[in-house]
């Protein structure tokens, strides 16, 4: 199962601090790549078709070539020290890990 991508699906309800949100973006992205971590998408006008809907805000989609490299990630030193600014900057409802689906034979 170690060459199962997984998805990482976030919900930031709110930001709160622009400054410190933007700090997090910018070193976001190369400790992201560092674990081979792929930014697919952000909206911040999603859609709920059906159950209930997050708070609003940002909903981001980012994937990882596994579990593992998922779990590096965010257990980074460097990372947890970045996401401070973020704790600081926006409201989070979810930081939700979801696997992929295996490889077909």
């Amino acid at each position: 199962m170690s060459d199962v991508p997984v998805y990482m699906v976030v919900n930031l309800s709110a930001i709160t601090d622009k400054d410190a949100y933007r700090t997090y973006e910018k070193g976001f992205f190369p400790l992201l790549k560092k674990y081979g971590g792929e930014f697919i998408t952000y909206d911040d006008n999603s859609i709920t078709l059906e159950g209930e809907s997050p708070r609003g805000g940002r909903m981001v989609i980012f994937r990882f070539p596994s579990e593992q490299a998922a779990q590096d990630w965010y257990a980074d030193a460097d990372y947890q020290a970045l996401s401070e600014h973020r704790r600081a900057g926006t409201t989070l409802d979810f930081l939700t890990l979801v696997h992929g689906l295996p490889p077909r034979d």
